[in-house]
């Protein structure tokens, strides 16, 4: 089931496909959520599900698909991806020195591709104080190479939850208390989007723009002392 699912400034039956109910839902393997970035991700999620048709695993996939990401350039996959690769349920961004890290950054969908353009501006040296990884399946969620990912960052002090829903929406709720099970003491699990709201979505463009612009601008912004460290 592909369910429209991005936020663009059109309002809330644009926005959100209740992302949150289906992962409320979610429980003993019964259901595959995901909110993949690239065409090779979506394409290989597909077979995967086509291969498990029929067999005692099969169960329902639901998609959450941004309608901006249809035609965007960073969404786009390379012959070798479609051909040769599989479906990754979590993907870094950017292959940097793991031991400089000090903010890792999970985010699921649209808001994946707004962090990436906005990082191309920050300087080199608040780069390598942060790490962007994509969760591309939320359930069942994938425990195990974020546990790995997270073991190769000696040195983060935080993880960090992203995402351009409301704070009551989304996937933080689901995630919040894995990540916080999964962390050594010295780390913090914080959260950075929208706040607590009664509505999926504001509909006044302005006001979305100024939203998600400060959404990507904190989940960047270096602590001082970081750099060089």
């Amino acid at each position: 089931m592909l369910l429209p699912h991005g936020y663009e400034g059109q309002g809330p039956e644009h926005s959100s496909g209740r992302m949150e109910r289906f992962l409320q839902a979610a429980a003993e393997n019964n259901l595959i959520v995901a909110n993949v970035t690239s065409a090779a991700q979506y394409f290989h999620l597909l077979r995967r599900q086509a291969k498990l048709a029929g067999t005692l695993d099969a169960r329902p996939l639901i998609i959450m698909t941004p309608k901006s990401l249809l035609r965007h350039p960073r969404t786009a996959s390379s012959e070798e991806e479609l051909s040769s690769g599989r479906f990754k349920p979590i993907v870094e961004q950017i292959l940097v020195n793991h031991e400089k890290i000090k903010r890792l950054i999970l985010c699921s969908g649209k808001i994946a591709i707004d962090l990436e353009t906005r990082l191309e501006e920050v300087s080199d040296e608040e780069k390598e104080c942060l790490h962007i990884a994509r969760v591309e399946q939320l359930y069942p969620f994938p425990l195990k190479e974020v546990q790995q990912l997270i073991e190769s960052c000696p040195n983060i002090t935080e993880v960090m939850w992203v995402q351009e829903e409301p704070e009551n929406m989304g996937g933080w709720s689901f995630v919040r208390e894995i990540l916080e099970g999964m962390l050594r003491d010295h780390m913090a699990v914080t959260y950075t989007g929208r706040p607590n709201r009664s509505s999926p979505a504001t509909g006044e463009p302005h006001i979305h723009k100024q939203e998600q612009t400060k959404i990507v601008e904190e989940a960047l912004s270096v602590q001082k002392g970081w750099e060089g460290q």
